[in-house]
């Protein structure tokens, strides 16, 4: 993980934005037993939602700490204790997380609640280039992995996992209809009628759910670290984690898995172009396979994972435009606004016809 010199400091320096020093060192002082300060802290790039920074002692243990976005949030996002619990609850399960350490709910420690984790060291998959490091025979076989790690997560008994409370289990594709068209209309930039479009016919043709599961709610290679192996050491975000449809994940996980020819990459170059992962319909074949679900619906799954990845980026969008992910220039951000309409078309295509 690398980080220009705007976003990380030596210990005693001044730190990046989102992170008070002496919040966060008297915090660890009082809560992460045989912690060495003083801190060094350092942003770590990739998250486009909530932030995330390395943390390291002068003994040199590493932790992870989340905080939400700087300045104002909506209302139900970013919530660090709810992710904290899930994360506290996957760590007993075959489901791998990174270790929990501890939560503070006190915004007066660095401005907002946060979490802390141990730090997993391993290569994330943020793009084509980090993929390359591995050979097509390891390639192919990080891609069923990450069909297998998602059924591994669906096959989870919620409430024997402590998550039983986590959400209501009926109704979930109804939900997120009400959830992200409410978001979108509280974060868009201008009007795109596709949205409110797309998201009248997703609202006519919801399939009927089956037994509900945990679902990830943004599960995708790189929410992902990797042993330098690539086996999968920690699957991390779960920020949007709720019970409900474990076909939503399979369907934006299609979306996200972007593959040779396609003519939407929804972030940039994305790790699955490089040669060697297999293709869409061999991880879903995967995937259902090893969950025993029907796939028959996937489509409008799909349609539903590109409406939603386009809300996201638009409150992504808005949130850089109001400043805060801090001063740091992000070009990729800034497109934003164009991948929003683009993957709103990818959802009008995907979406059934109207009632």
């Amino acid at each position: 993980m690398s980080a220009d010199d705007s976003r990380t400091d030596a210990a005693g320096g001044t730190p990046p934005e989102g992170i008070d020093r002496r919040g966060v060192e008297s915090w660890f002082a009082a809560n992460v037993p045989g912690v060495e300060p003083p801190l060094a802290f350092e942003r770590i790039a990739g998250g486009r939602s909530n932030l995330t920074y390395r943390v390291t002692d002068a003994a040199g243990s590493a932790w992870a700490l989340r905080r939400p976005p700087l300045g104002e949030r909506l209302a139900s996002a970013h919530d660090m204790s709810r992710e904290h619990t899930v994360i506290a609850a996957l760590g007993p399960t075959p489901v791998p997380v990174p270790p929990v350490v501890g939560f503070c709910d006190d915004e007066e420690t660095t401005g907002a609640p946060f979490y802390v984790m141990d730090f997993v060291d391993g290569p994330v998959l943020r793009s084509r280039a980090d993929a390359e490091a591995f050979d097509e025979p390891a390639r192919r076989a990080i891609g069923e992995r990450v069909a297998t790690t998602l059924a591994t997560i669906h096959s989870l008994d919620p409430g024997s996992a402590g998550l039983g409370d986590l959400g209501r289990a009926d109704g979930y594709v109804g939900r997120q209809l009400r959830r992200w068209q409410g978001q979108w209309e509280r974060s868009k930039q201008r009007p795109l009628e596709l949205i409110d479009e797309v998201h009248a016919r997703l609202e006519a043709r919801i399939p009927d759910q089956g037994p509900a599961t945990i679902v990830h709610g943004d599960y995708r290679l790189d929410n992902m670290i990797l042993t330098p192996e690539g086996e999968v050491a920690a699957v991390v975000d779960w920020e949007l984690c709720t019970l409900g449809d474990p076909l939503a994940d399979v369907g934006l996980l299609m979306v996200y898995w972007a593959q040779p020819g396609d003519d939407l990459a929804a972030l940039g170059e994305p790790p699955t172009l490089a040669p060697g992962f297999p293709a869409r319909t061999e991880i879903a074949a995967a995937y259902s396979e090893r969950s025993g679900r029907d796939l028959s619906d996937l489509d409008y799954y799909v349609a539903l994972g590109y409406w939603k990845l386009a809300i996201i980026l638009e409150g992504v969008h808005a949130r850089y435009a109001a400043g805060q992910y801090g001063s740091e220039a992000d070009d990729a951000v800034a497109a934003f606004a164009a991948i929003v309409e683009r993957l709103a078309e990818a959802a009008a295509e995907a979406a059934p016809a109207g009632a």
